[in-house]
């Protein structure tokens, strides 16, 4: 369909339409001329398609009100009046994503699907889940996703505590010490803004919100007329239109009038959004205690960039982060930590918001060497009056424009788009494309290399700036718990009408939780049968290549003009005790000096030349045969078809010549793995805890610890207290290793790319050139069942409890695929999340055996490992109907 400017089509009217070559299609603006609601139409051929509707939501406090709305309008609506949509959606939609999305000052609800019935059922769900909630009906709603009073001991009437989904995310979240910096940095850069407060709710600020308020701000802001909504792909556009008009666009619009009206009679201003604020330029730091581990030390620096409408100043800002501060070897963290101003340095642009700003980080700062932020500025301005090597820049630029054109973006491409355009949108109409357009950036940007562009930013943004701040997180192991205090001191002055007051809305809320949705409420759900569900797409196809120089997979997929290259040695020539070691090799492989360049020039190269180029482990194995594994490190690497012959010499040239003797790298490399490590712990305790259950019962199991996880982490602690001692050894280990894993004899190689570049591949010789096998020496130990539990600095916790499959002799089919979801969705969100607060809950089983349940920020772990014992007897006892269990399939 043709969408010129000035065309009118159901109620919108198009303000533009034009080429988007970024997305390989068009960009058509409209806007809803009865309601205001502003569209964009991001039209290609991608047949994974999305939709979103996003609102404007600058919060005015921190009790995450806006968090806590992105909740609860998806616990039910006017239209589809079940407890939980959303849930629902899950179950039974052939969604490839489905979320929502609390920013710092918007609210997203994002969907997208490969089947177009779908996607419009998801859009007819989400649209009347903001526009027409069960929250003013259903106070219940607002008690479970955001606060209550609980009794721990129900039957006592005793121990206070407040429960709720978003309150639980937030003691997760708000355990992070980075989180923390990043939160006390925008309240200093922006104290007079909504970028002061945590959009998410603090814990101690949550309990503090009110239902009515709760209510008033839906009102406020899930309008038309603040809404903004992204269509993307190949949909159906003039139904889509026609649908949003009719069924939401108009008659919410016209609600909206009616109740305007009413206030305006009863002589009360109109609803309507909050603006956000410019911040007048101004410098501050704070200094924010923590109960943390002093592990988790941080301090931050803050620069404000400037507006987001000056797309190209904030994406210069980015390349100039990469090429000073992207790396060990950029030349500004490179100066930081052989100063030993911190452990690890970060940095990043946070270009999401009104006023984009960017963020040095510091983990681990050593107090004797001053304010971290002042050595940085020192030493920039050094390199600065040195002379900034251009080269950086390039490559940085290089870089970024490969991952721009590689469009690697996750189940989503139209999401992340949506997320994109309201970087500019938000702030400004005419800006809605600035943040997804980056040809022209790239073009001005390396007109502007050689004119000194990158070295006046520098200085402007990081040394001359009078709107920046400082933020320190100040670990302190034995602070007070404030909201522990602040419960037992409200639970003394309760009297026994309180308490009964407390007890009697916890089990109204648990019985609302419990009641089933009626069969009439079902019913109104939009259902996607498997006859809707269109042919499986055919599976690219491979074949070996045993006529190659080494044995080649080769992948028929088209790449764009982009080749991957991935190699995979065996790890049958390492002795497990010596598996530690190679995940060191592994970490330090592209970060150190060859024989041909230093570690500063290969850097550069890989970033000029190569997409990527990385060093990891990995453990395969036999969907029958739990013994049957096999460990490999595998060298990744992609390149532009042009830079064929570099992703054949440079990781070869990293392979063979890497020099391993640098133990002051390789020791800073050991320090930031031990902080990545311990931040995992924090943030993705889940994960980390069914790793280390799967130790107890997979050899596999075994392996990952070794290489990974607990067991390496207590590995580099151990190496780091003692590397003095054991530096020398290591770096004789390290050589050792390589000489034994890199061997042309133990290798495959997967090859994607055209049949031109696969020939011009093997030409640039990529082998190592040793042929001969090293003997096999890896015995792996048996599994041994440990049941532990590991103490973290967090507020909330986490649980797995699993076991192997193929210890019990079943199959891997489909039917495990489609218990995972029953329980999942059905069993464990209701029980562990719904009732229980978790934040989040499942169930997995996967073809290689391993099958887990898992719960994340957790406020109840016995609870919750004893309904996981129980899971096994619901399952049995599960009767769904027909339509249920197809919607599961």
């Amino acid at each position: 369909m043709t969408l010129d400017p000035g065309t009118s089509l159901h109620g919108f009217t198009v303000k533009t339409s034009e080429d988007l070559p970024e997305i390989d299609g068009r960009a058509v603006v409209l806007i809803h001329e009865e309601s205001g609601a502003r569209l964009l139409y991001l039209q290609n051929d991608d047949s994974n398609k999305s939709f979103a509707i996003g609102f404007r939501t600058p919060p005015a406090d921190d009790t995450g009100v806006f968090h806590i709305l992105e909740h609860s309008v998806l616990c039910g609506s006017d239209r589809f009046p079940v407890k939980e949509p959303f849930v629902n959606l899950l179950k039974s939609s052939m969604q490839t994503f489905l979320n929502a999305m609390t920013f710092s000052d918007k609210t997203l609800y994002p969907v997208a699907s490969t089947n177009e019935k779908d996607l419009f059922n998801l859009m007819d769900v989400y649209l009347d889940a903001v526009f027409h909630p069960l929250i003013y009906k259903k106070r219940t709603i607002f008690q479970q996703e955001g606060w209550h009073y609980e009794f721990a001991d129900e039957g006592k009437r005793e121990g206070l505590i407040y429960n709720g989904v978003v309150f639980n995310e937030m003691k997760g979240a708000l355990s992070d010490a980075n989180s923390i910096m990043y939160n006390g940095l925008q309240n200093v850069l922006f104290s007079d803004t909504c970028y002061a407060f945590e959009s998410g709710g603090t814990p101690e600020s949550i309990p503090t919100l009110t239902y009515e308020q709760f209510l008033e701000e839906h009102r406020r802001h899930y309008r038309t007329d603040n809404s903004y909504i992204v269509l993307y792909g190949d949909v159906d556009i003039d139904r889509a239109l026609a649908f949003l008009d009719e069924r939401y666009l108009t008659p919410v619009a016209d609600e909206q009038r009616k109740r305007d009206a009413e206030r305006a009679a009863a002589g009360l201003d109109p609803l309507l959004p909050r603006a956000i604020e410019y911040q007048e330029p101004q410098r501050g730091q704070v200094r924010i205690p923590m109960n943390t581990a002093p592990e988790n030390e941080c301090m931050g620096a803050g620069y404000v960039i400037g507006e987001s409408s000056d797309r190209l100043r904030v994406f210069a800002v980015d390349i100039l982060l990469d090429a000073l501060l992207g790396s060990n070897e950029a030349p500004l963290k490179r100066a930081l930590l052989d100063k030993g101003s911190a452990k690890d340095i970060h940095a990043f642009v946070s270009e999401a918001v009104l006023q984009p700003f960017a963020v040095v980080q510091f983990q681990m700062p050593k107090h004797d060497d001053g304010w971290q932020p002042v050595v940085m500025e020192y030493e920039l301005k050094r390199i600065l009056d040195e002379g900034l090597d251009r080269e950086l820049i390039r490559a940085a630029l290089a870089h970024s424009e490969f991952e721009m054109r590689e469009h690697d973006m996750g189940p989503s491409d139209g999401v992340v788009y949506a997320i994109d355009s309201l970087s500019g949108w938000l702030y400004n109409d005419d800006a809605v494309l600035d943040y997804l357009r980056y040809e022209d950036l790239f073009v001005e940007l390396r007109k502007r290399l050689d004119e000194g562009y990158f070295e006046d930013l520098a200085r402007e943004v990081f040394l001359d700036n009078d709107h920046s701040a400082y933020s320190w997180v100040d670990p302190r192991p034995e602070r007070p718990d404030f909201i522990a205090e602040e419960l037992a001191e409200k639970e003394a002055g309760l009297t026994d009408d309180d308490r009964a007051a407390i007890a009697a809305n916890q089990e109204e809320l648990r019985a609302a939780q419990e009641a089933p949705d009626t069969p009439e409420a079902l019913a109104t759900l939009p259902f996607l049968t498997i006859d809707d569900i269109g042919e499986a797409p055919e599976r690219p196809g491979w074949h070996l290549d045993e006529t190659a120089p080494i044995a080649c997979l080769r992948h028929d997929v088209p790449t764009h003009g982009i080749i991957y290259v991935y190699r995979y040695f065996d790890l049958d020539c390492v002795s497990f005790e010596e598996l530690p070691y190679v995940t060191v090799l592994v970490d330090s492989l592209g970060k150190l000096g060859t024989a041909k360049r230093t570690a500063a020039e290969l850097d550069t190269a890989i970033q000029g030349k190569l997409g990527n180029l990385s060093f990891f482990l990995d453990v395969f194995g036999d969907e029958h045969d739990p013994n049957n594994i096999h460990p490999k490190l595998i060298v990744g690497s992609s390149a532009l078809s042009s830079n064929v012959d570099w992703l054949a010499s440079l990781p070869r040239e990293v392979m063979l010549e890497t020099d391993l003797t640098d133990t002051g790298k390789i020791l800073d490399r050991l320090q930031q793995h031990k902080i990545v490590l311990e931040q995992s712990f924090i943030n993705s305790g889940h994960n980390c805890a069914a790793t280390r259950m799967q130790s107890y019962f997979m050899p596999s199991g075994v392996l990952r610890e070794q290489i990974g996880n607990v067991g390496f982490y207590r590995f580099v602690c151990d190496l780091i207290e003692h590397f003095d001692e054991r530096a020398e050894a290591l770096t004789e280990k390290l050589a050792d290793l390589a000489q034994r894993i890199f061997r042309d004899s133990g290798c495959l190689v997967s090859f994607a790319g055209s049949e031109e570049d696969y020939r011009r591949f093997w030409d640039a010789n990529p082998g190592t050139g040793r042929i001969d096998a090293a003997p096999a020496i890896l015995e792996i130990p048996a599994p041994v069942r440990r049941n532990e539990g590991f103490i973290i600095p967090t507020d909330i916790c986490f649980a797995a409890l699993g076991w192997d499959r193929r210890q019990l002799d079943e199959p891997f089919t489909g039917a495990w695929l489609t218990a995972a979801r029953i329980l999942s969705y059905d069993y464990l969100w209701n029980e562990v999340r719904v009732k229980g607060g978790a934040y989040g809950v499942g169930f997995r089983s996967m073809r290689l055996g391993n099958m887990q349940f898992y719960s994340y920020r957790d406020p109840h772990l016995d609870e919750t490992l004893e309904l996981f014992a129980q899971a096994a007897e619901w399952l049995g006892a599960f009767e769904p109907s027909a339509e249920d269990l197809e919607g599961f399939v």
